[in-house]
């Protein structure tokens, strides 16, 4: 799940540095809040989502682990589309707000989720211990 969430995050920092690269061109920064939220929500947090998957989480339940993964992918992208939309004119705050109201609740719960993950008993092995395998050092 690790490696998902890593590609996943490289193809949001390429979308993000993309449109900042389109606005500073045309000095058109309207989608200033739609490239830090892609930037963020997408990139820094699906990477951050693959480094807790490699670092702490041992074998977290499989259908749990790809119902956070799915739940973030799909709340970030409807977020991220009603910002652009919002944000490049197309539609108006009213028309939006449903999509940006689910999609930041399922970003929230793909947190939440995350956070039990971590939390749960026996998921997360302990890290930063000596290891006492002679074979490793």
């Amino acid at each position: 799940m690790s490696r998902r969430c890593l590609v996943w995050a490289l193809c949001y920092a390429a979308i993000g540095m993309g449109l900042g690269i389109y606005m500073a061109a045309s000095h058109d920064h309207r989608q200033l809040v739609t490239h830090a939220h892609v930037l963020l929500v997408g990139f820094v947090l699906s990477l951050v989502y693959g480094i807790i998957h490699r670092l702490w989480l041992g074998t977290p339940r499989r259908a749990l682990t790809l119902t956070q993964f799915v739940m973030h992918q799909l709340a970030a992208i409807l977020l991220l589309t009603g910002l652009f939309l919002l944000y490049g004119g197309k539609a108006d705050e009213e028309t939006l707000a449903p999509l940006l109201g689910i999609g930041s609740v399922g970003v929230l719960l793909g947190m939440l989720l995350m956070l039990y993950m971590a939390m749960r008993p026996g998921t997360a092995p302990a890290v930063g211990r000596p290891s006492t395998d002679k074979a490793a050092i």
